[in-house]
Order: structure tokens, then sequence, then C-alpha cells
């Protein structure tokens, strides 16, 4: 069973779009897209468990420059 989390990222301003591609060039990352709202890209991704996640996913997303902010939502499978 893998880990299955949606990552709402907020950006500098008019960095949404080079954010979203950076993300989604990233390793696990299943879906990334710039959208409107009080967040500016949300992104899905997907690891074997949630130390992977963190380490090989989530490390390498906040380190993308034009990021301001980011929220981790874990998928609950039924």
């Amino acid at each position: 069973m893998s880990v299955q989390v949606y990552i709402l990222i907020q950006t500098d301003v008019g960095k949404a779009g080079s954010v979203a591609k950076s993300v989604s060039a990233i390793a696990g990352v299943t879906l990334a897209e710039a959208v409107t709202g009080p967040y500016d890209v949300v992104m899905r991704a997907e690891a074997p468990s949630m130390e992977e996640l963190g380490r090989s996913i989530l490390a390498k997303v906040q380190a993308v420059p034009g990021i301001t902010r980011t929220l981790t939502c874990p998928v609950t499978v039924y």
C-alpha cells in the first residue's frame, strides 16, 4: 500500500506556472496544476511510505524557488 497526499502550495506573485512545472518534474508527483483561490498550485504525490514521501518528495518540493507556503493533506483510502 502506498501513501498519497495532496499538497496545496502558495507561491510568490506570478510564480504559479513555473512552480507547477518544477514540481511536476519531481519523481512521485502524479499531478501539479496552477489554480486560482487561496492556493496557487495543487499537486498530488505518491510514495511507498510517509518516510519516503518526506525524504524523496516533500524535501524537493520545499526547495523549489517561488514557494512561500505548503499544506500537506494525506489521502484516506477506503
